[in-house]
């Protein structure tokens, strides 16, 4: 049998939602928590093994319930272009393990793919061995009406989305081409599978809950009733806040690139007044309905939107859990948000929170809880299954 490991922290938060606990110990067997106590309730034993943390915060893996692994977040045009066909320089599979090297090395262990990225998963785990530590769920061909609204076998993808409105940061708008029946005869093909539907505005929403969707993606402007809705009937809502203040912050300039710091655009270029104001609502009003789905006990999770203009893979989650706490949420409601409602939902058993008898896959960040989420950026280690996982190098 395996030695029993122990990891002693200056501070947990456990993902439950919870409170924080101070100066404890987790002690791991076989890649499973055992035991979580005090600090000063150790064992002493010289022949335990120990690994000691006293200035840093465990916290859960996180889920990224919304990206698309095999998109570019680049602002310039040709990259993106590129980055879309299998013929530009950087090839899918690479590209693909790029965006997971990103994700992990953030503390991202858990997405839901947007992508048909199930095709290219035996290349890029060829590429990448890290890429067996990310749990991966995947849409498949995703329901547009631009594309059709064939379902997808049902072992070809691990939930199904729907876009029901346009994504908020469309670049072109457009009009979604689905009725109410198409969208409710789409729900009943899923069988067994979640739905995960993007519906904007009041009427969108209702149609998508009263069409018996699972999970609704943006949200913007849906207004109190659904959200009262959503509360008595248990509907995961991921507002992907990120997106409208990514919108906010590229308003004030038309130039095309991109700085990974900021998550702004900085090339010089003519404000575009109409847009600033516009993207000014959405974040109010998004807050706003945040705010509002905190006290009436909405089941939220972090949703980045990473491979959109601008929104980079893995970082964006702590940039989505800092408009979280903006909205009221408490460092441990928000980091309960970012793991455990996301793992729940996309059935990831691995990851969620950190309790006896649970995997011991957990993140360390040196800090205090007071300098969180900014410092979740700045992993000092990951544990899988209990034991230091490779680290991995991040290419700025």
């Amino acid at each position: 049998m395996s030695a029993t490991r122990y990891i002693v922290v200056g501070s947990l938060i456990d993902g439950s939602g919870e409170g924080v606990l101070r100066n404890v110990f987790l002690a791991v067997k076989d890649g499973v928590i055992a035991a979580i106590g005090q600090k000063a309730d150790l064992p002493r034993n010289a022949r335990i093994t120990t690994d000691e943390f006293p200035n840093s915060i465990i916290v859960p893996p996180f889920v990224d319930c919304s990206l698309s692994l095999a998109r570019s977040p680049a602002v310039d045009c040709m990259i993106r272009e590129a980055a879309a066909t299998t013929t530009g320089t950087l090839q899918k599979p690479d590209l693909v393990a790029q965006h997971i090297n990103y994700c992990y090395s953030h503390g991202v262990l858990g997405v839901a793919d947007n992508e048909d990225t199930a095709r290219l998963e035996g290349l890029v785990r060829e590429k990448m061995a890290m890429g067996s530590i990310i749990a991966i769920r995947t849409s498949g061909r995703f329901c547009r009406p631009r594309q059709g609204y064939v379902v997808p076998k049902a072992n070809s993808f691990d939930f199904l989305r729907v876009e029901y409105s346009p994504s908020i940061d469309d670049a072109v708008p457009h009009e979604s081409g689905f009725t109410r029946e198409t969208l409710r005869n789409i729900l009943q093909q899923r069988g067994e599978k979640k739905a995960v539907v993007v519906a904007n505005g009041e009427q969108r929403v209702t149609e998508a809950l009263e069409a018996g969707c699972d999970a609704i993606e943006q949200g913007y402007g849906m207004g109190e009733v659904n959200l009262r809705k959503m509360s008595e009937r248990g509907i995961l809502w991921i507002p992907s806040v990120n997106r409208a203040k990514n919108g906010l912050d590229s308003s004030g300039s038309g130039g095309d690139v991109s700085c990974r710091f900021s998550m702004r655009y900085v090339a010089p270029g003519k404000a575009d007044p109409d847009a600033e104001g516009f993207w000014k609502r959405m974040l109010t009003g998004q807050l706003a309905q945040l705010r509002q789905a905190r006290k009436l006990g909405v089941n939220t999770a972090v949703g980045t939107g990473a491979g959109s203009i601008g929104i980079l893979h893995g970082e964006s989650v702590v940039e989505e859990m800092k408009l979280f706490i903006k909205a009221g949420y408490s460092i441990a409601e928000t980091i309960r948000c970012a793991s455990e409602n996301g793992a729940r939902f996309f059935g990831m058993p691995n990851l969620g929170t950190l309790a006896v008898g649970r995997k011991a896959t957990l993140l360390i960040a040196r800090g205090t809880v007071q300098q969180l989420p900014r410092k979740l950026a700045y992993l000092e280690n990951i544990y899988v299954d209990g034991a230091p996982a490779p680290t991995v190098e991040r290419k700025i």
